[in-house]
């Protein structure tokens, strides 16, 4: 089985009340993630609020779950944007000695051609040293990643291995799985329809509520890795409801709430985002 399959939790970045990098509860839940049974950590990606985070604090960040995983997960470092050349001298100049994979966004804003996206991500993938997952997002870039695009560039880039798909559309899921190169993972980005994508013939999920609930979550995608679709329902049912609420306000505002209910961190996120309200922790406090 490959290293990304199952379940990969994509990190918050906790924050103080003064919004400074809460360093400490960061490394508590890294071991909260490890402890619960999840398959690899995401680094820096959408739901760590990267794009809200200074150059020295991405390092900083970096640096702390570098440190606290010791080498017992593979780790997946975000690098992706709307500027090829500028995401090409990113991985040019980052050190990349603890990472495994790197995860990278589909141009978001400019609104390419699926032609410029796959120039994008050729030229990506001739300046990676590591293997490359590709993210697609439709509902933050404006524009969707095809199948027939991602199946090119799995068959044209070897170290092309994997996409994060979170178009949240089941049929665009069972075409890229029907599609795909035999080795190539498609990965969902939905927590909601982790379980029909994994069943499906999917490899698992990149996850948010696998880092509030990694025990449940994370079993319920092996389960279903197995083919065991009873059993991984009967889990996917229990942790539903606190799916819906974690995203009813954005992310990572529910995922903060949740893990505040937890007592892993302070539900504090950076503007333009905000907290989520008292009414939506009142509905995850009860779903958890």
């Amino acid at each position: 089985m490959s290293r990304f399959s199952g379940t990969g939790v994509a990190l918050v970045t906790p924050f103080k009340s003064d919004l400074s990098v809460d360093v400490e509860a960061l490394g508590n839940i890294v071991n909260h993630v490890i402890d619960g049974g999840v398959e690899y950590l995401v680094v820096l990606g959408t739901t760590a609020e990267s794009a809200t985070l200074s150059k020295q604090e991405k390092e900083l960040v970096k640096e702390i779950i570098v440190k606290t995983n010791n080498k017992r997960l593979p780790l997946v470092l975000g690098i992706g944007g709307n500027n090829t050349l500028d995401v090409v001298r990113e991985l040019k100049e980052t050190d990349l000695g603890d990472f495994d994979a790197i995860l990278s966004v589909s141009p978001y804003y400019n609104k390419p051609t699926q032609e410029g996206i796959y120039q994008h991500f050729k030229a990506v993938s001739e300046a990676s040293p590591l293997p490359i997952i590709l993210y697609n997002v439709p509902g933050r870039t404006a524009s969707n990643l095809l199948p027939e695009t991602v199946i090119k560039l799995a068959s044209d880039f070897d170290n092309i291995i994997a996409i994060k798909e979170a178009a949240g559309d089941m049929v665009q899921a069972m075409r890229l799985i029907k599609e795909k190169p035999e080795d190539f993972l498609i990965i969902s980005g939905d927590d909601m329809i982790t379980l029909p994508m994994t069943l499906a013939g999917g490899s698992g999920v990149i996850s948010v509520i696998g880092q509030g609930l990694p025990n449940q979550f994370s079993e319920m995608v092996r389960l279903a890795l197995k083919g065991n679709s009873k059993e991984a329902s009967e889990l996917h049912f229990q942790v539903m409801d606190a799916i819906d609420h974690i995203f009813e306000e954005g992310n990572p505002a529910g995922i903060k709430a949740l893990l505040q209910e937890l007592n892993l961190c302070k539900d504090t996120v950076r503007l333009p985002l905000i907290k989520a309200s008292d009414s939506l922790k009142e509905k995850i406090k009860s779903a958890i």
